[in-house]
């Protein structure tokens, strides 16, 4: 069985450290801290750019001396209102201090320096879909925000009973403008987070083929293939994206058995 689910390790400090090395890939990072009121989280970036998205609570922000004061309005993740975010480029400092109990999810990429750490604003959401395959998006950092060298981050709220990521779609070849290459965690959260999801990792020849029943905190990492994940009736999901890969553009392929429903949809 491949290692795609990742359980949180505690319910304080870094709750995941998903790096190149432990994910066995070449582009994407992904961090999780549970701060306490007062609590500090550090970093350097070394050779890697960040997204800081504080995914509920209020924490103070900053990257090297460029202060961002006290970030974030939602308590609760499923509120829906726009994260707080910053970006950090390459070679620098961050440092978050929690000013309530927050969860900040760290997003990481190779950086090359092209881009000045600043707030992430006008993040609007979006809705998607149709039926039960309708979901809403927050696009933190995608591709038409020309604001980082590699990282594309964005997050989705899926209605109870609904679909999401579906049809099952995949970007595992670096074949611009057809396809990219991009690898692409999911940091799940569900409401109430007793509850549980599904998720799919496979290919369309049968290599990898894993079925994951998520929980409240978990972590899929998606190497290739299709991902598509559903929420049971009664249970909202929101799941956090980072994506990242020799070129940073999203361009997806459906799978050829499922793209009918896009298609109809798409009408």
């Amino acid at each position: 069985m491949a290692d795609l689910l990742r359980k949180p390790n505690g319910t304080t400090g870094k709750v995941h450290d998903i790096t190149t090395d432990s994910a066995n890939w070449g582009y994407v990072g992904f961090g999780l801290y549970h701060l306490k009121p007062g609590e500090t989280a550090r970093e350097a970036t070394g050779d890697r750019e960040v997204i800081l998205v504080l995914v509920e609570g209020k924490a103070k922000i900053s990257v090297d001396d460029q202060d961002f004061c006290e970030l974030g309005k939602r308590m609760s993740v499923f509120e829906r209102i726009p994260p707080a975010c910053v970006y950090a480029p390459n070679e620098a400092n961050w440092k978050a201090v929690a000013t309530t109990e927050c969860t900040l999810a760290v997003c990481t990429a190779p950086g090359k320096g092209n881009y000045p750490a600043r707030l992430i604003e006008d993040i609007e959401l979006v809705e998607r879909g149709k039926g039960a395959n309708t979901r809403y998006i927050h696009p933190i950092a995608m591709e038409e925000k020309d604001i980082a060298d590699s990282l594309l981050v964005t997050e989705v709220f899926t209605p109870q009973g609904n679909w999401s990521s579906y049809p099952p779609h995949r970007h595992d070849e670096d074949n611009y403008p057809d396809m990219t290459y991009l690898e692409e965690t999911y940091y799940h959260r569900l409401n109430p987070k007793q509850g549980f999801g599904f998720q799919r990792v496979f290919t369309e020849d049968g290599e990898l083929d894993e079925t994951m029943a998520v929980s409240d905190g978990d972590v899929v990492l998606v190497p290739k293939g299709h991902h598509p994940c559903g929420s049971p009736y009664g249970y909202e999901m929101y799941y956090l994206n980072v994506m990242a890969g020799p070129m940073r553009k999203w361009r997806f392929q459906n799978h050829p058995d499922h793209d009918w429903i896009f298609q109809r949809d798409s009408k």
